[in-house]
């Protein structure tokens, strides 16, 4: 969805964050264990803990821990990880959907964390890591299927959703492929298996993290097109479980 890396690389006391979104996948790493809360991402996530283990809950069902996990779009879950980790949130649209999370043994996550790039002291590469070398290594390690060819007019409107800056409603949108709007969420919907406007509010809340070493997380979240800081937290509450503050205040003391 966007066409070239943007990527940052936080150091501050004993820890460090690691962030990079690209045309394959969007990155962020941490150089410490953590634990996020309940939330439900419209996309793929795998996470790749440096010598320590993750592990997921889910409501009703018994909690799910490995040496890495890919946990598939849409799952409610929470997350935590017991040592530095690298995880990676890949468009929906490019693996076949499957029925739940696949666990990881750590040779997996080792060749994964390698596909990256060259790890540091903290077992973590830099910002620029390779993000289609991983995406491809992780297609080899579990045999999930590559999604299909998207229709265009699909491709047009989830590559729209994911541009960097607020974008025309969803009407403008349909208007441009020659689609009224209800057929275009219908069409990205049976194509995607996630509806347009969740796609348009991830693509916002990975342009806002891009944007945070850059400026205050208010001044972030409206080159993102959200409507205030307010909406942005939201946001990313519900889709990563933790808010931008938690980076922002890094840089801005928010």
């Amino acid at each position: 969805m966007i066409s070239s890396p943007r990527a940052w690389t936080l150091e501050q006391n004993d820890r460090r964050l690691v962030f990079s979104t690209g045309a394959d996948a969007t990155l962020f790493a941490e150089s410490g264990g953590t634990g996020v809360a309940r939330h439900h991402h419209p996309v793929w996530k795998v996470v790749l803990p440096v010598g320590g283990h993750v592990r997921i809950g889910r409501e009703g069902r018994p909690p799910l821990a490995a040496a890495g996990l890919l946990v598939p779009p849409q799952l409610t879950h929470t997350c935590a990880v017991t040592s530095p980790y690298a995880a990676l949130f890949i468009d929906p649209w490019r693996l076949r959907a499957g029925t739940g999370p696949v666990r990881l043994d750590a040779d997996a996550v080792r060749r994964l964390l390698a596909a990256l790039g060259p790890g540091d002291a903290d077992g973590l590469g830099s910002a620029a890591g390779d993000l289609t070398a991983a995406c491809s290594e992780l297609i080899a390690l579990t045999g999930a299927a590559p999604a299909p060819r998207l229709d265009e007019r699909v491709a047009h409107a989830v590559r729209t959703a994911g541009l960097p800056g607020p974008d025309g409603s969803i009407g403008e949108l349909a208007a441009e492929v020659g689609l009224s709007p209800s057929r275009l969420r219908a069409l990205v919907r049976e194509s995607v298996g996630i509806p347009l406007v969740r796609l348009r509010q991830w693509g916002r809340l990975r342009n806002a993290v891009a944007g945070l070493p850059h400026a205050s997380v208010a001044t972030a979240a409206a080159a993102a097109g959200f409507a205030d800081q307010a909406h942005l937290t939201r946001t990313s509450r519900t889709l990563l479980g933790r808010t931008p503050a938690s980076l922002g205040r890094a840089w801005h003391g928010t």
